[in-house]
């Protein structure tokens, strides 16, 4: 039994995914006749109180549209130095909107709203005009850290001061919503656009939301055809979409008690310098005396897939299909790790 912790993006359909799949009425998407996309863009713009959605291949692209809709050329992006638009989707903040990045400290990947006050450009010939901030949430280099609204209402406030737009990505917002026990709806008030995951918690096999206005969206269909993201009888993945929202939003804490018992599990290793606080799904580990390379071939030989998370960390990303059986199979591996 191969034990793969890489990312929660590796999960299968359920049978009942696969249910509502093969049986999803469908149409042509780009023409908005697909009823099934259409179903589930209503069903998460009504979730989180937004005017609109619309259903994209990737998280990566839907990130990448509301940067495009919230900036020009010459103007310039706030963001935490290890967030995924900056770090993980190949550049695209300059390659697809010709924008700048401020890049910001922070602790476990999170940012303020002074630190965002003290970010913004003055108006200056010298400097690109600052028009968005982005955050993200779960934080994935983070260790899954978690924003409250505590943290991002004071941030909003700072954005409508000096008229900037706010983005959140939302890749694991269901895994942070499910600690935090905020509502949806009140999260969808603080932003101008959030971009939710469908395949990584929610277990879907491809796509993600964009939610915005009505203006935005309209907006970003243009732009997603441009990017060749049109997809035609899509239903068949929005199915998946429906299926999670339906039923795998409220079993997400049984992963986050799992990834607590591995990180403990990981902590008893004599070269486990520090396992980063186990909020939601993702165990980062801090080595000593070993590198990652050394380590991730050891739980290799042991039939257990990680990945490299820095010089000296490797990250574990619990999920729809790692099971209390895997848990403790993982726990029998992992103690051969000396």
């Amino acid at each position: 039994m191969i034990i793969d912790l890489r990312s929660d993006t590796v999960t299968r359909p359920t049978a009942g995914m696969k249910d509502a799949m093969f049986s999803a009425p469908v149409g042509d998407d780009v023409f908005g006749e697909d009823p099934t996309v259409n179903a589930l863009e209503e069903k998460a713009a009504k979730l989180f109180g937004m005017e609109a959605a619309i259903f994209c291949p990737s998280g990566t692209m839907t990130n990448q549209i509301a940067i495009r809709l919230h900036t020009r050329i010459q103007t310039e992006v706030i963001c935490h130095k290890y967030s995924h638009v900056y770090l993980y989707e190949g550049g695209g903040i300059m390659s697809n909107s010709l924008a700048s990045v401020k890049l910001l400290e922070g602790d476990l990947g999170k940012i303020t709203a002074t630190q965002v006050k003290a970010a913004i450009n003055p108006d200056d010939v010298h400097a690109p005009e600052t028009t968005l901030v982005s955050l993200e949430n779960t934080m994935n280099k983070g260790g899954g850290s978690v924003y409250t609204l505590d943290e991002i209402k004071p941030i909003r406030e700072v954005c409508d001061e000096h008229g900037l737009k706010l983005h959140l990505d939302g890749a694991r917002l269901f895994n942070a919503l499910a600690e935090t026990g905020e509502s949806t709806t009140d999260w969808g008030a603080q932003f101008d656009t959030i971009s939710i995951c469908l395949s990584k918690g929610l277990g879907c096999p491809v796509g993600s939301l964009l939610l915005g206005s009505k203006a935005d969206i309209k907006r970003a269909r243009k732009v997603r055809k441009s990017w060749g993201g049109g997809m035609r009888q899509a239903g068949f993945l929005a199915a998946a979409g429906i299926y999670a929202l339906d039923h795998h939003v409220a079993r997400l804490k049984e992963d986050h008690s799992r990834a607590r018992s591995l990180g403990e599990m990981l902590l008893k290793l004599p070269f486990v310098q520090e396992i980063y606080p186990v909020t939601t799904n993702i165990v980062i580990a801090r080595l000593d005396g070993i590198t990652p390379e050394e380590f991730m071939k050891k739980l290799s030989d042991l039939q257990i897939k990680s990945v490299k998370f820095g010089p000296d960390l490797v990250r574990f990303v619990t999920h729809l299909d790692f099971d209390d059986e895997q848990l403790e199979e993982f726990e029998k591996r992992v103690s051969l790790c000396r």
